[in-house]
């Protein structure tokens, strides 16, 4: 996936599209898989429901 698909623009204002990790921080994005999001750096993990 690009980092292009992280983001979406419109106009002057930028909407994120994926959340970042709790742990991590700011710039590490949670990977999306079916069941669940994962960190793919500290390995943190939210099951959806």
């Amino acid at each position: 996936m690009a980092v292009k698909d992280y983001y979406k623009v419109t106009g002057d204002s930028i909407e994120r599209l994926r959340q970042f990790c709790p742990r991590c921080g700011d710039g590490v994005y949670l990977a999306d898989h079916k069941d669940r999001l994962t960190c793919g750096k500290c390995g943190y993990t939210e099951f959806k429901k």
